[in-house]
């Protein structure tokens, strides 16, 4: 990223003026993946309110027995592919090929996960992810129904939706303050 290029519509905190744990935060995103994700960036506009999101995506993402992360990571790029997320896409679009280990699918399952190939349990978490999110007055139990008879707990049900809720919001967060993505996305896990 140029040091020129805007990243939000509003002000981006200078990183030395956020709390230390925030500090911490950038701190561990730089070693683990060797820069600060934008998000972190313009959501420190709100510095408490980035902890308590970021703590919440930290929950949303550790697997569980029928929930993998590349799971985790499809219905994020399902969500944010049907608002039409432009950071979220990017961003998680590599998350997800990190996660499955094959590009091609990912970029596949990123840009239009009907088309995808995906076996019929994956396709029914993004189906209903995607109904939440377009049509969220439609959803039924008849929705939680298929994700159970695929062999998800109730948790785990919990967790398809909550997962879709929040990239939801996150991917009307990016939108509402113009926020761009890390051009190091676009080169990880090629």
């Amino acid at each position: 990223m140029s040091e020129q290029e805007r990243i939000s519509w509003f002000a981006v905190p200078d990183e030395q003026d956020l709390p230390d744990d925030l500090r911490g935060l950038f701190a561990k995103a730089r070693e683990r993946i060797g820069f600060v994700p934008n998000v972190f960036r313009v959501y420190g506009f709100r510095p408490e309110r980035l902890s308590a999101w970021f703590a919440h995506y930290k929950q949303l993402h550790v697997p569980t027995d029928n929930l993998d992360d590349a799971e985790r990571e499809m219905i994020a790029v399902a969500v944010s592919m049907a608002n039409g997320c432009l950071y979220c896409l990017v961003a998680h679009g590599a998350a997800l090929r990190a996660a499955l280990g094959d590009p091609v699918l990912a970029d596949r399952i990123t840009l239009d996960y009907q088309r995808a190939g995906l076996d019929d349990r994956r396709r029914a978490l993004l189906d209903y992810a995607v109904k939440l999110t377009r049509a969220p007055v439609d959803c039924d139990e008849a929705d939680l129904d298929r994700l159970r008879a695929h062999g998800l707990s109730d948790e785990e049900v919990w967790d398809v939706a909550e997962i879709a809720a929040m990239y939801n919001y996150t991917n009307r967060m990016a939108m509402a303050t113009g926020m761009l993505p890390n051009r190091e996305y676009h080169a990880l896990d090629r």
